[in-house]
């Protein structure tokens, strides 16, 4: 489950994490008020510099135009009016783009440096790691590729946590010098402590910052300026406060309706819909299908024990895609018993109406009958192919489409 910017900020925050005053808004009308409040709280005076932010799950969010700095009410209303009357449109939204709702209207500061730190799992060490780099700021990915070197790990002990002194040999590790050191080491304990007692899947500060030396703060001082939480939703039933931050707004209406019917959907870019029980056999389905040509349309796993309304449901959400142009079925009976699926398939497609055209592939208990009940439901179901195999299924929904 991801949240907003704004979110990941409070969090950071209540956690003990030095961050810039900030403002929501959801209207051009608040910009003014939230800019006068957030340069007040910062101490900035009248023209201080603030930055308008849309708050959106997507990156590439500067590039679109959609972080902007200002130096008054009128220019934070400006930036408002802008971003809230058109789409964002970046390379992680398609060319569709996405409507913004919600801004953050925050204390712009001065920077003398930027950092990248972050906490995930590796999955080949089975552990927590930090994630640390002296250059923070642009696309971590691309700097993993371009200066592997660049990127420090260190990682997290499953029962003791993240120790002070391994933060603070990051720190040093880091170029932090000075009041620096202490205040970096704070932080990394802080985002390990909000990582293991939130259920995080990631937990990112990008950048973590440096201020230039003030008569106040001569090392400057160490803050997160913007931060990205992702967390593990197979934990939200220890984690409301975390769950109440879900804005559905921001997901696909379809995957978010499959999910009250504990299907497991994800929308894909092709026209070739699919159906199946198991998140392995989903994917080797979508293979076998690029194997022979095809693009799938969707990841789409009904689970073990599929009921005859979860596969309607699934299949009213796949017809609701209008790129499909065939849809295939994969069915292994294992829990679930071929002739039973095999009629709710069959239930599901005359009260759903298909039109486009239908393989299924059914193997496992009972598959006999399945076939039969398959093979006397043709001439009610015109669209629809039975297939002996996983390759045989995609062979025909494949031809079906071109043809």
């Amino acid at each position: 489950m991801k949240i907003h910017e704004h979110q990941a900020r409070q969090i950071l925050h209540d956690a003990g994490v030095p961050v810039p005053p900030g403002v929501v808004i959801e209207s051009i009308e608040a910009a003014a008020g939230a800019y006068k409040q957030v340069v007040s709280d910062a101490g900035l005076g009248e023209k201080g510099l603030a930055v308008v932010k849309a708050q959106v799950h997507a990156g590439g969010r500067g590039k679109a135009g959609f972080v902007k700095l200002v130096r008054s009410a009128e220019e934070a209303t400006d930036a408002a009016r802008f971003m809230l009357s058109n789409r964002m449109v970046s390379p992680q939204t398609g060319a569709e783009g996405l409507d913004v709702r919600k801004l953050l209207i925050a204390a712009g500061v001065d920077i003398a440096k930027e950092y990248y730190l972050a906490i995930t799992t590796d999955r080949a060490t089975r552990r927590n790691v930090l994630i640390a780099s002296s250059e923070g700021g642009v696309e971590i990915e691309q700097v993993a590729e371009d200066k592997p070197d660049a990127i420090l790990k260190e990682p997290i002990h499953p029962t003791m946590g993240l120790q002070a002194h391994q933060a603070r040999r990051l720190a040093f590790k880091l170029g932090f010098t000075g009041k620096q050191v202490n205040e970096a080491t704070k932080i990394m304990l802080a985002l390990a402590r909000v990582y293991d007692e939130r259920d995080c899947s990631l937990a990112e500060i990008n950048p973590l910052i440096v201020t230039p030396p003030t008569d106040e703060h001569p090392d400057g001082r160490v803050m997160a300026i913007d931060a990205k939480f992702s967390f593990d939703e197979n934990a939200m039933f220890r984690q409301k406060a975390i769950a109440d931050m879900f804005d559905p707004t921001e997901e696909n209406p379809s995957e978010l309706r499959a999910h009250k019917f504990g299907l497991s959907y994800i929308a894909m870019d092709g026209n070739i819909g699919c159906l199946v029980n198991g998140a392995g056999l989903a994917m080797s389905t979508m293979d076998i299908i690029k194997h022979h040509g095809g693009e799938p349309a969707n990841f789409l796993d009904v689970g073990g024990g599929a009921s005859e309304e979860a596969v309607t449901e699934g299949f009213r959400i796949i017809l609701s895609d209008q790129a499909v142009k065939g849809v295939l079925v994969n069915i292994f009976g294992g829990i679930m018993r071929c002739d039973v699926i095999a009629q709710a398939i069959v239930n599901a497609a005359k009260e759903v109406g298909f039109k486009v055209p239908l393989v299924v592939r059914l193997e496992g208990t009972n598959v006999e009958s399945g076939r039969k009940i398959l093979e006397d439901a043709k001439s009610s179901i015109p669209t629809m192919q039975a297939a002996l195999d996983l390759e045989d299924a995609a062979k025909k929904v494949t031809a079906a489409i071109a043809s």
